[in-house]
């Protein structure tokens, strides 16, 4: 008996799968005939230590984790299918794990990269228009304190005091933080404030809300970046939250402060930003490890 068509015909008949669907099921199980004639046994009597092998020959191959799940699914579901059946006497597609999709690094800018733009933006503010002072204040805010973009449009005039090296951030959940204030972002802040004179807000404009919004802020930073000599689509407002949170844990930064600056509910998610360079791991060794 043909136990592949056997298959592809219950799919068809009891789940009504489409003529694409069914052709995608021949194409992945094929394939895993091929793999397992490779190794000397049928498909239909492959083990799970033959599936293990397919999946890590798919890796190897350098196939993408969402076809490697998705090739994994129908030889399971295959397999599932002659059990069911009394084709075979095991179902040793349920002992396989599937493959994990990594969480992708978060896209960051060096430290000289950010450097360019601060100082490209200081060096527009200082010639008086407003807009740049605006510019200069924002960004400054966003790499001194690591905020959401929807925070640092946000923020009440009343979240920064003259004399307070702290300011209050409500992110989500209208959850309320403190963040440093470096003394360069508090001096952005205070020009900002003599060009803009007295509002509610502190980037205040003429939107639904009463603030800037984020893709206005979003347009003029890629402006600022292209100006600096750095690639527009590589940088946003996320990007640079990402540098903060980035060069603070490669500094030695305690992963619960940078936690507790960020916002974050889970430490999982600040996890992410332990991705250091190589180079400094190698200086942490260097300076650290007994013998280096």
């Amino acid at each position: 008996m043909d136990w592949l068509d056997a298959f592809l015909e219950m799919m068809a008949v009891e789940k009504a799968a489409s003529a694409h669907t069914l052709d995608a099921y021949k194409r992945d199980l094929t394939t895993f005939a091929g793999h397992c004639a490779r190794r000397g046994v049928k498909a239909d009597a492959a083990g799970a230590d033959d599936i293990r092998a397919f999946v890590a020959a798919m890796a190897g191959e350098g196939a993408a984790v969402a076809t490697q799940n998705r090739r994994l699914s129908a030889v399971r579901r295959y397999l599932r299918f002659l059990y069911a059946e009394g084709a075979r006497s095991d179902d040793p597609g349920a002992q396989v794990d599937s493959p994990k999709k990594g969480r992708p690094l978060p896209k960051v800018l060096s430290v000289e990269e950010v450097d360019r733009l601060l100082t490209l933006a200081e060096e527009a503010a200082g010639r008086g228009d407003p807009g740049a002072i605006r510019r200069a204040a924002l960004v400054e805010l966003l790499y001194s304190g690591g905020l959401r973009v929807s925070e640092l449009v946000g923020l009440p005039d009343a979240a920064l005091r003259d004399d307070e090296d702290m300011m209050v951030v409500r992110g989500k959940g209208e959850k309320e933080r403190l963040v440093p204030l470096t003394p360069q972002a508090k001096a952005a802040v205070a020009r900002w404030r003599t060009v803009r004179g007295r509002s509610r807000m502190m980037f205040p404009a003429a939107s639904k809300a009463g603030h800037l919004t984020r893709q206005a802020f979003a347009r003029e930073l890629k402006v600022l970046a292209s100006a600096a000599g750095l690639r527009a689509e590589a940088v946003s407002p996320h990007v640079l939250r990402h540098a903060f949170a980035t060069h603070l844990v490669a500094r030695g930064a305690d992963l619960r402060i940078v936690q507790a600056l960020l916002g974050h509910q889970d430490i999982a998610t600040t996890e992410i930003y332990t991705h250091v360079g190589n180079d400094h791991l190698a200086a942490v060794i260097a300076d650290c490890h007994p013998l280096g």
